[in-house]
């Protein structure tokens, strides 16, 4: 019985125009497409969502949330490329996280992200391309249940890798885009 095509949801930590972040996760997803993957790329820019405050919540959970939260329910799997704030991740990734971790009534914990695969991503102009970040966003979703494939890939002088059009031309930095991608559609693909 030929196996289902794994779905994936890819997203980057950053909705700024021009960001490498979001260079960087359209060339992974268009790599997991090439690698027989179901990817959709989600920009976080047209799902805003309010500061995570239980108040807020209380209240109901806002419409992007609930959105984003069911996108990821259906995945697989996940890509995330984030850029590196003070050798952290940003708060965009943190809250939409957070928003996502939220059950629901009758809902198992931890539903969106309990079990799933995620290949780790960052792209920086400087030369260190966000590694000090990736091992913290490794623990957190580590912590939620998610299992984060053993390959991440930093991508530094993110200004020099990408060609006309937003393309990803170094092969360095295709080669593990390549890598990250096919062992997370391994571990989805289980």
């Amino acid at each position: 019985m030929p196996q289902a095509k794994p779905k994936l949801v890819a997203f980057a930590g950053s909705h700024r125009t021009g960001s490498w972040n979001v260079k960087l996760i359209h060339a992974a997803a268009e790599e997991a497409r090439a690698q027989g993957a179901d990817v959709e790329v989600i920009d976080l820019g047209a799902l805003p969502m309010p500061i995570f405050d239980e108040d807020l919540e209380a209240a109901g959970t806002p419409e992007n949330a609930a959105t984003f939260k069911a996108k990821l329910k259906a995945a697989d799997g996940f890509l995330i490329s984030s850029p590196e704030y003070n050798s952290a991740y940003p708060a965009l990734v943190k809250n939409v996280i957070d928003w996502a971790s939220r059950p629901a009534p009758e809902e198992a914990p931890l539903a969106a992200f309990s079990g799933k695969a995620c290949g780790l991503f960052a792209a920086s102009p400087g030369a260190l391309g966000g590694i000090r970040m990736l091992p913290q966003l490794r623990n957190l979703l580590a912590n939620i249940g998610v299992h984060v494939v053993p390959t991440q890939f930093g991508l530094g002088k993110a200004h020099e890798a990408f060609g006309p059009g937003g393309k990803l031309t170094d092969e360095r930095a295709l080669g593990m885009v390549k890598r990250v991608v096919q062992q997370t559609i391994e571990i989805a693909s289980r």
